[in-house]
């Protein structure tokens, strides 16, 4: 599939930053700037660097430009799906502890195809609202193949071009499909613990997975948002 210039020079961009080249804080080109570097369009410059902050890599500075963004952002498990459906945006975000190998949940087990006893890598984030408390705790399972050939994915320290795209240049996959599953049920003691809600608390539970074009899983996202703040609106033509 070919990339289109924007996305070569989006990419581009998160190279650099991911290599220190940009620190957090700092100045990205303008799109003047990167017009004339890559001899493209005004316009096409200025997609490439929504591209960026729509990712939450950078972020609008008055009477600057755009910079690298100070905090990580996400979206929530399962708010990357196109078409009708609106997208939740990108949300500041702290990482849990340290990422691990577990043995996954059964349900999570199931959609990445691993035996019982197999252990998966973990991430968990927890994505905060604007004053700063827990919205939802999102624990992100990684198969073996996929972390085993992505090591950064068990490092603490953010990818600055996405975990999405780090295991596409690792790997060579890239997901064509996600399917997402929404259930309710009640909080456990870790997680009403992680979002300060009550013990067994009711939740929203969203398990968002992502294949590649063999059918193949990429990551399991179990994202876990308090019944009180959890919404999803979908629009349709009727």
């Amino acid at each position: 599939m070919a990339v289109l210039k924007y996305e070569e020079i989006a990419e581009s961009l998160r190279a650099r930053i991911a290599a220190g080249e940009f620190a957090p804080g700092d100045r990205i080109p303008s799109g003047r700037e990167l017009a004339d570097q890559w001899d493209v369009s005004r316009a096409t410059a200025i997609k490439a660097v929504d591209v960026l902050r729509n990712d939450g890599v950078v972020v609008a500075k008055q009477g600057t430009g755009f910079v690298v963004t100070e905090t990580p952002v996400a979206r929530p498990a399962g708010a990357r799906r196109a078409g009708s459906a609106r997208i939740m945006g990108g949300m500041p975000f702290v990482r849990v502890g340290t990422p691990d190998w577990a043995e996954p949940p059964p349900r999570v087990a199931v959609v990445l195809g691993l035996s019982p006893g197999v252990q998966a890598l973990r991430r968990i984030r927890i994505l905060q609202l604007p004053d700063g408390s827990p919205n939802s705790c999102v624990e992100a399972w990684f198969p073996p193949e996929i972390a085993e050939a992505a090591p950064r994915l068990a490092d603490t320290a953010p990818i600055a071009e996405g975990t999405t795209r780090y295991v596409r240049r690792q790997t060579g996959r890239l997901p064509v499909e996600g399917v997402d599953v929404t259930t309710v049920r009640l909080a456990t003691d870790a997680e009403a613990d992680r979002l300060g809600v009550a013990a067994s608390a009711p939740v929203a539970v969203l398990l968002h997975t992502a294949y590649d074009k063999e059918g193949h899983p990429l990551v399991c996202e179990e994202g876990v948002t308090p019944s009180s703040l959890f919404e999803q609106v979908d629009t349709y033509a009727m």
